[in-house]
C-alpha cells in the first residue's frame, strides 16, 4: 500500500511539472469556403505562433468553435496540430463535450497523439448543481488521459455555471490526480486570486481575459490563454517586457491599446471579427460556422479602417 501510494505521488509530481507559462494562443479552426476543416492551413498557423514566441496552442476551445465540430474533426485537428507543431510549443487539446463518454474518448485520443495537456469546459445543458458534481464530471474526463495534465476550463459567460474557480479547486483537491489547474476566463479578479493562491499556489491558474491581462499578471499569473494572441502577440509582449522592467506606464499604455482594438473586434461580432483579423494580417482561416456569421466584404473593410485608425497594424503579427 505504501509503495503504491508513493508511486502515485511520483506520477502526479511528474505530471505537475508540465506547467504552462507565457502566452498560449486559443487557436481558430481554419475552414475552407464550404466550411470543411482546412487542415492544410495549420502548419502556417503553427509557424506564425512559433515565430512570435507564443508558448502554446490551445485548440478546439471557444475560439476554435469546438462545439461546432464533429468528434472526427476534433480528432483530425489534434493530429494535424501535433504534426505541425513538432514539439516546438505546448499543445493543449480542449476535449469538452456535452456527452461524457465522448469527452473521455477525446481525452484518450489527445493522450494517444502526444498532446501536452487537456482541458474541459463544464457541461452546459444539463448543468452540475454544485462543485462536487462538477468535479465528478472532470474526474472522469481526466481519468481517461491519466498521463496528461488536466485543466478545468472556467468560463461562466458561456456555460452559465456560477460555481467559482475557488470552489472548484477546494472540491477537486486530492480527487483528480492529474489536475494541473484552471483556464480562468472571467472578470472576477477576487475569485482569480483565491484560485491562484489556493493551497499555497499549488495549481496553475491560466488567465483568460486578454483585455485585462495586465491585471492578471499583477495578481501573479504566469500564463495566459487568449484568442488575440494569434494576431497581436507583439503588443502583449510589450506588456510582459514592460512589467518585467517595472515600467508600469508602458505596460498600462499597451494594455489600453489592446482594450481599444478588442472593443472594435467585439463591435464587429467577436469571434467572426477575430477570424477576419487573421485574414487582415495575411493568414486566411476561412469562414465561421452557423450559428455564427462571417463578416461580409463591406464589414471587413469597415473593420480594417477602424483598426487602422487605432494603429493596430503597427503592432500586429505579420503572417
Amino acid at each position: 500500500m505504501r509503495l503504491h501510494t508513493l508511486t502515485m505521488l511520483i506520477h502526479q509530481a511528474t505530471i505537475m511539472r508540465s506547467i504552462l507559462s507565457g502566452l498560449v494562443a486559443a487557436t481558430f479552426t481554419p475552414f475552407l469556403p464550404n466550411e470543411d476543416v482546412n487542415l492544410a492551413a495549420i502548419p502556417k498557423m503553427a509557424e506564425l505562433l512559433y515565430r512570435n514566441k507564443v508558448s502554446g496552442a490551445f485548440i478546439c476551445g471557444t475560439t476554435g468553435e469546438g462545439f461546432s465540430l464533429t468528434e472526427d474533426e476534433r480528432r483530425r485537428l489534434a493530429e494535424a496540430w501535433k504534426d505541425a507543431n513538432s514539439g516546438r510549443m505546448k499543445l493543449v487539446v480542449h476535449v469538452g463535450h456535452l456527452s461524457l463518454p465522448v469527452s473521455m474518448a477525446l481525452a484518450r485520443h489527445a493522450q494517444e497523439v502526444g498532446a501536452d495537456a487537456i482541458a474541459t469546459i463544464a457541461p452546459c445543458f444539463y448543468k452540475p448543481r454544485c462543485a462536487d458534481e462538477l468535479v465528478e464530471w472532470c474526474r472522469h474526463v481526466a481519468a481517461a488521459a491519466p498521463d496528461l495534465p488536466f485543466y478545468y476550463y472556467h468560463m461562466p459567460a458561456m456555460t452559465g455555471i456560477s460555481i467559482t474557480a475557488g470552489e472548484f479547486l477546494a472540491a477537486a483537491d486530492g480527487r483528480i490526480p492529474s489536475l494541473a489547474g484552471i483556464k480562468f476566463t472571467h472578470e472576477n479578479l477576487e475569485d482569480y486570486e483565491k484560485a491562484r493562491s489556493f493551497a499555497g499556489g499549488k495549481y496553475d491558474v491560466l488567465f483568460g481575459r486578454d483585455e485585462i491581462l495586465l491585471s492578471g499578471l499583477k495578481l501573479g499569473a504566469t500564463g495566459a490563454v487568449g484568442s488575440t494572441y494569434n494576431f497581436a502577440t507583439p503588443l502583449y509582449s510589450r506588456i510582459l517586457h514592460a512589467l518585467h522592467s517595472n515600467d508600469m506606464k508602458s505596460a498600462g499604455d499597451s494594455q489600453t491599446n489592446a482594450q481599444d482594438f478588442i472593443k472594435v473586434m467585439t463591435e464587429f461580432g467577436g469571434l467572426p471579427a477575430g477570424k477576419a483579423m487573421m485574414k487582415l494580417i495575411g493568414l486566411d482561416c476561412g469562414p465561421v460556422r452557423l450559428p455564427l456569421r462571417s463578416l461580409n466584404a463591406q464589414q471587413e473593410d469597415g473593420l480594417r479602417e477602424r483598426l487602422h485608425s487605432l494603429g493596430f497594424f503597427e503592432y500586429a503579427s505579420v503572417a
